[in-house]
């Protein structure tokens, strides 16, 4: 397949080539092909919602599996009297609060809705991002779009339209480039179907802001620990393993000293034995590996810890560079998890495949 891809920028949609892209790409949604779009928090792969064929297909684009739901992106409220069949009154304080932006709520599903895009289930995951070229695409689809991340299954998140590329390229119809995304983790998802609304991802939009709004929030057991294997998935990211590099990767947690220390032993261990080693730090700690570290090896601070946001934003770059430059073996720091650091370390435990070390 040839894929098209274009080059569109967020804050000129009313240029004559970029309407003319956007209602090409509407026109292929609609007609039950894939597009490759950029939102406020992840690339998305979107398909027609509603189309179950075309939902299959963005399973076969990613290899995802079959019983992991996709998102329903929107771009107005109108659009849920389509998709579900109640917004619980928790769920209208929520959509007030935090919609458009990086939220998804999950709702029962309507009779249009497809299992083939709820992943089998009779709930169905909804979201309305808040990024121009995202909204803009659904309005010329017509259509609700739904939309995994734009990469292949269980590889690190794509940020950057080249990314998007570097997995996708040739295998759905079109890929819209929009830059760098501007935070870098997906959307928190919250069930509005129970009693207790619960959250099942961490995101940008956090446990407290989520407290605030409407008091009473519980949190899935599966962000918590390894789901087991017979575990069903009720939203993206629950039980399969994400957000992996290529390298073996290992988190270590305590002091930064006694962390740097067993860091800087096991990465020169490696990179000794001629191994392509990598670490993972922050600019605070950056000072603690200096001249102790193999020459070869590559150090990368994803940011500054007073300023998580940063961190996020760098996150699966930094994997995916690291996938780049052929690394083996990376070595990384755990973080806080107040706040968004609950979010971002949810993602590296997944990217490391739990393996992380007490020192």
């Amino acid at each position: 397949m040839k894929t098209i891809i274009v080059k569109i920028d967020k804050d000129n949609l009313k240029d004559d080539f970029a309407v003319s892209q956007l209602e090409k790409a509407g026109e292929i949604i609609r007609n039950g092909g894939l597009v490759a779009f950029p939102t406020e928090t992840v690339y998305g792969l979107g398909a027609n919602a509603l189309d179950e064929e075309a939902a299959k297909k963005v399973y076969e684009a990613k290899g995802r599996p079959s019983d992991n739901p996709l998102i329903v992106h929107i771009s107005n409220l109108n659009m849920l009297d389509d998709i579900v069949t109640q917004v619980p009154e928790v769920a209208k304080k929520l959509m007030d609060a935090f919609w458009p932006g990086p939220m998804t709520l999950i709702f029962n599903k309507s009779g249009l809705v497809p299992k083939g895009t709820t992943g089998g289930l009779d709930t169905v995951a909804v979201r309305f991002p808040n990024h121009p070229i995202a909204l803009e695409l659904i309005e010329k689809s017509g259509v609700s779009i739904a939309a995994p991340s734009a990469n292949l299954s269980g590889k690190p998140s794509p940020t950057m339209g080249e990314h998007v590329i570097d997995d996708l390229d040739g295998r759905i119809d079109m890929i819209i480039d929009g830059g760098m995304v501007g935070m870098g983790l997906e959307s928190t998802i919250i069930d509005v179907t129970s009693k207790t609304p619960m959250i099942l991802r961490p995101g940008f939009i956090t446990y407290e802001m989520i407290k605030d709004v409407i008091g009473e929030v519980g949190v899935d057991k599966a962000i918590l620990s390894k789901p087991t294997a017979d575990f069903k998935p009720k939203a993206p990211g629950m039980k399969y393993r994400h957000y992996a590099p290529e390298a073996d990767y290992s988190i270590y947690r305590g002091t930064a000293e006694k962390v740097a220390d067993k860091i800087i032993m096991l990465a020169n261990e490696k990179a000794d034995k001629g191994f392509k080693t990598g670490v993972i730090t922050v600019d605070q700690h950056l000072n603690l590996y200096q001249r102790k570290l193999n020459k070869d090896i590559m150090v990368v601070s994803l940011g500054n810890l007073d300023k998580p946001e940063t961190i996020a934003n760098m996150l699966f770059k930094t994997l995916r560079d690291f996938d780049k430059a052929g690394t083996k073996f990376i070595f990384g720091e755990a973080f806080s998890q107040h706040n968004v650091g609950w979010a971002i370390m949810n993602r590296l435990t997944k990217a490391a495949g739990y393996n992380i070390i007490d020192v």
